[in-house]
């Protein structure tokens, strides 16, 4: 039996009760945070981290977000950050999209009839994909910072953790083979899935990422039935562009909120 409400405790000792948090199908308690503007939002933006990291390292894009009346949420995946879970380890990769469904339906029964975006980094780019293929009436648009979309054959791993030191909410440990077969698998899916995508989408992506090969990148512009989509590269810029040095991650910020942006209905009457 799982212990009652109030006993339930997150990986750092606190107590769920003081935190805000989602409890997936599973009954583990996912924690969330929620970035408000100041006005009614006129649009939902989901955030899904990269793997080994935690939704804490996006306040920069939900901040230059929520100065444009968009609500920006989040959580950190199960086994990362604030979460329950076992560390860094999966049972199958669908355990992602479907918790980010969740949290999703969750909101647009809050705020209803609002367009919905997805912002994705790394393996949360995988997330985000997937999110949308099943979905795909769902979502006005899907941003893409650096996506895992095909693995990196020439990684001597599956795929490197791209912690941060100084972040004790980060994962520093090694990589589960169990948790390379479900990033392949998700690359294999994405694979599959790519030829018949239809919704907007931007790829941003740094020619120099040695994590998620831009291959990847260009292979989900060229195979895409998109026709809203775009890529664009960050010459000499590695993998989390949202945290590049500065002249690229205020670039990053000012070109996904404008795309966004951009794909708003217009206000009524306008």
């Amino acid at each position: 039996m799982p212990e009652p409400e109030g006993n339930r405790l997150s990986p750092q000792g606190v107590p769920y009760t003081d935190l805000p948090h989602i409890v997936n199908a599973d009954g583990l308690h996912l924690f969330c945070r929620y970035w408000k503007p100041d006005s009614q939002p006129k649009a939902l933006v989901f955030v899904t981290h990269g793997a080994g990291e935690h939704c804490g390292g996006y306040a920069d894009i939900a901040h230059s977000l929520t100065q444009h009346g968009i609500m920006v949420f989040a959580h950190d995946h199960v086994g990362h950050g604030q979460s329950e879970g076992e560390r860094m380890d999966i049972k199958n990769f669908q355990i992602y999209i479907r918790d980010a469904l969740q949290h999703i339906d969750i909101m647009k029964g809050r705020y209803p009839n609002m367009p919905v975006f997805i912002i994705g980094h790394s393996m949360g780019g995988s997330i985000s994909i997937l999110t949308a293929c099943e979905r795909p009436q769902d979502f006005a648009g899907v941003v893409l910072i650096g996506p895992m979309v095909q693995m990196n054959a020439e990684s001597a791993t599956p795929f490197k953790v791209e912690a941060y030191d100084t972040d004790e909410l980060n994962y520093h440990g090694g990589l589960r083979v169990s948790f390379g077969m479900q990033l392949m698998d998700a690359a294999a899916r994405i694979k599959r899935e790519l030829p018949s995508i239809t919704w907007p989408f931007f790829i941003l992506h740094g020619d120099a990422d040695k994590l998620c090969d831009i291959g990847g990148s260009h292979l989900m512009y060229n195979e895409a039935k998109s026709t809203d989509k775009k890529l664009k590269v960050y010459e000499k810029a590695y993998h989390a562009l949202h945290h590049d040095l500065p002249e690229t991650a205020e670039s990053v910020l000012k070109e996904v909120s404008t795309w966004i942006l951009e794909r708003l209905p217009s206000p009524h009457g306008s």
